[in-house]
């Protein structure tokens, strides 16, 4: 990744970033003109990138409508500028933070990192040329935060093949040794004897075993609890996906990537709370073995689930997870998953969706909406819980033939695995966790990295209060 740094306005350079409003250039760009603007097709819409010469520096005018969002902004000029050795950001007209917003968009913007060919982009160094005042103000947390979120896409981004419950297992592990993090990887013998029926039954049909992951930071008295799911490749089990639909489920671990990204970024910033993340990882592929639709699963709770839909198993994999954390009486609970495509269509593919109860789910919206992440709170109807119902076991973990409500359904399945009373929030991020169209704000091509930065920000929140 480009190496990120302040200057003053003293910084000499070859392309400078300057803001485009409705008001006309911002900064060092301000003497640029409205003739030379439309000469050469310049425009204030947001996130649109022009070249334009200037006597000493090239000018990168990047839109930002009325208002500058300094994170899109700088994320807007570093993607424009991949094929730049080194590129300044003018930031002379931001405060402190804007001037953090915008090192974190610089970090966040590029492109992400791929091994399978070679890298297209050239750009080495990034400046943020700001007010004399503000050349020793402190970046490196927002760009620490914003490194565990490119090295999180990087792994949702590798394909299946050489990525594997034990591999991610073993990835996480290597990640926090240098880290105040104990770490714990249940195989599928130590799966068996705690009783997690839930994971078992999903990586039953796969010749790669199960695992579960669990990360402890111990940093200070308040507890939060993190369990993402891990499926590293989703074909739907016996309830086999059509072709088209099982393209792209290598994103299907995303969850578990994002609690472990959060977990090492919170370690790494030494935030004073406690945090246990568990990785539910599992590979669901149909064999001789599998799991069968109308197989009863015994959870670690206790309760019997009716699997109607082996392509429902992300809910049964949380389910162990989510029982696991709440043995630990954390103080708050929240699961993120790539859960439903019904998320999708309800919420598109830039909002994750939240449901739950208590406390949690305004930490929650108050938090991404502290870091710029898009949430929509959805509700859980009591009306449907009833769907759920099993003549044959307690719980079925879809209604056969009922499309209404989706989301909301898998979400009441999920909420039978924590007390009634908890404080406890699911985030279901189907929609935002990859993208597959052109890059916007801080989002690239590929894996988003969508609630990492969300999570890290939670933390520091009940730090603070």
């Amino acid at each position: 990744m480009h190496t990120i740094s302040l200057s003053t306005i003293s910084t000499p350079a070859s392309h400078v970033a300057a803001a485009l409003t409705d008001t006309g250039p911002q900064g060092l760009a301000a003497n640029i003109t409205q003739d030379t603007l439309e000469h050469f097709g310049a425009l204030s819409k947001s996130e649109q990138v022009t070249r334009i010469p200037g006597e000493s520096s090239a000018f990168l005018m990047v839109g930002c409508g009325a208002d500058i969002n300094y994170r899109n902004f700088a994320a807007a000029a570093v993607r424009s500028a991949k094929d730049l050795a080194e590129l300044v950001i003018d930031l002379t007209l931001a405060c402190e933070s804007e001037i953090l917003e915008a090192a974190e968009g610089a970090a966040l913007g590029a492109e992400t990192p791929n091994s399978y060919k070679a890298s297209k982009t050239k750009l080495q160094t990034v400046t943020l040329m700001v007010k004399p005042e503000f050349e020793s103000l402190e970046i490196e947390r927002a760009i620490q935060i914003a490194t565990q979120v490119v090295i999180a896409r990087e792994l949702i981004n590798t394909p299946a093949n050489d990525l594997w419950p034990q591999k991610l297992a073993e990835i996480a592990a290597n990640h926090a040794k240098h880290l105040p993090i104990e770490v714990e990887i249940w195989d599928d013998e130590r799966l068996v004897e705690e009783k997690c029926g839930g994971i078992l039954g999903v990586g039953r049909g796969s010749v790669r075993p199960p695992r579960l992951v669990k990360m402890t930071y111990r940093g200070g008295s308040k507890h939060l609890g993190l369990v993402g799911k891990g499926i590293t490749f989703d074909t739907g089990g016996l309830s086999l996906k059509p072709a088209e639909s099982m393209v792209g489920m290598k994103y299907d671990m995303a969850g578990a990537a994002t609690v472990m990204a959060a977990i090492l970024a919170i370690a790494q910033q030494q935030i004073p709370v406690t945090v246990t993340a568990i990785m539910c990882l599992a590979e669901n592929m149909p064999s001789g073995q599998a799991t069968r639709p109308g197989d009863v699963l015994k959870m670690r709770n206790g309760k019997t689930v009716e699997v109607l839909n082996t392509d429902a198993e992300g809910r049964l994999v949380l389910g162990d997870g989510l029982t696991v954390l709440a043995e630990l009486n954390p103080d708050h609970i929240v699961d993120v998953a790539t859960l439903t495509g019904a998320a999708t269509i309800a919420l598109g593919n830039r909002y994750a969706g939240l449901m739950g109860r208590g406390s949690a789910i305004e930490l929650v919206k108050e938090a991404g909406a502290q870091v710029g992440e898009l949430i929509w709170e959805m509700p859980l109807p009591g009306e449907l819980r009833p769907l759920l119902d099993s003549d044959l076991a307690d719980i079925a973990n879809v209604k056969i033939g009922n499309r209404a409500g989706g989301m909301l359904i898998a979400g009441w399945f999920l909420s039978e695995f924590v007390a009634e009373d908890a404080s406890w929030a699911h985030l279901d991020i189907a929609g935002p966790a990859n993208n597959d169209s052109a890059p916007y704000g801080v989002v690239p091509k590929g894996a988003s990295g969508v609630a990492i930065r969300t999570l890290v920000q939670l933390a520091q929140n009940l730090a603070d209060n």
